[in-house]
């Protein structure tokens, strides 16, 4: 089916209409983050005398690097436990259909309309009565399981669509349940589970509500929490506050400019099975 000129003119013009509008916002936070500190720019425009200065001192001021180290300690403490677990869940609930797999399923997609902010609160209780409050386990552990919807139902989107000619012919060979999953299975979802961890990874750092309300310590939270605290402190020296926004971002670009690839395809691919 071929696709009309305009169709395409149409469709080119949208794209780039909508990175217009994804641009400008970071355009307007990086010059604004080069004017000198306590002054209001109005509008977007390149400073006279750039003060690149700002970012060493907005790096300095929110003591980025111990949030550099809290954050990469919750992506790892996070990611690869949600992976293994939610790996698994799926692979008994897509391929092995053990009994009850409909409404396990049902439940995991229900979990997937719970939103972060209508569980906070009890949360914050739980939590004080555990005395993890205030610590990175008050971040890592709500993460591991509000993750769990998610990653349950995008691995088993590809243990569902595996062939079962695969599984029937281990079994012959002798390949018990567990031998199963880890030589044969696990392999060939190496694919969605590295996409699976590159997001899970990003929103990770990204995690801005739970840090900021079960986390006193700004020195223990994620980055995207310290800024709350930070825009407390420097909330009417705008150029510093969008120079400390700009560092939070850096890795996160990074992330995805090095992985975009990926993140690409492990969307489409969701697209296509799911």
């Amino acid at each position: 089916m071929k696709v009309g000129r305009s169709e395409l003119v149409t469709g080119r013009v949208l794209l780039v209409g909508l990175m217009v509008l994804t641009i400008l916002p970071f355009l307007s936070i990086f010059t604004t983050a080069l004017y000198p500190s306590g002054t209001v720019p109005s509008g977007i425009g390149w400073p006279a005398h750039p003060q690149w200065g700002n970012f060493v001192q907005a790096f300095k001021v929110a003591n980025m690097t111990a949030l550099l180290a809290s954050s990469t300690f919750i992506v790892i403490a996070v990611v690869p436990v949600s992976l293994v677990i939610s790996t698994m869940a799926a692979f008994a609930i897509g391929l092995l259909r053990i009994s009850g797999a409909r409404l396990l399923l049902f439940l995991f997609v229900f979990g997937l309309t719970l939103p972060f902010g209508g569980i906070i609160v009890p949360l914050y209780y739980l939590e004080r009565s555990m005395g993890i409050y205030n610590t990175r386990l008050a971040i890592v552990l709500p993460l591991i399981g509000l993750y769990m919807p998610f990653a349950v139902f995008w691995m088993r989107a590809h243990f569902v669509n595996m062939p079962v000619d695969i599984s029937e012919a281990a079994r012959l060979d002798g390949a018990s349940t567990w031998g199963l999953f880890r030589r044969i299975h696990l392999p060939l979802a190496r694919a969605p589970i590295s996409s699976l961890g590159i997001l899970m990874a990003v929103w990770t750092w990204n995690q801005f509500l739970l840090a900021l309300v079960l986390v006193e310590d700004p020195s223990q939270r994620t980055m995207a929490g310290a800024l709350g605290a930070f825009q407390g402190h420097y909330a009417t020296d705008v150029p510093l506050l969008c120079a400390g926004t700009i560092l939070i971002l850096v890795p996160t670009l990074v992330i995805f400019v090095l992985f975009q690839r990926q993140i690409i395809a492990a969307l489409l691919q969701g697209a296509v099975k799911g």
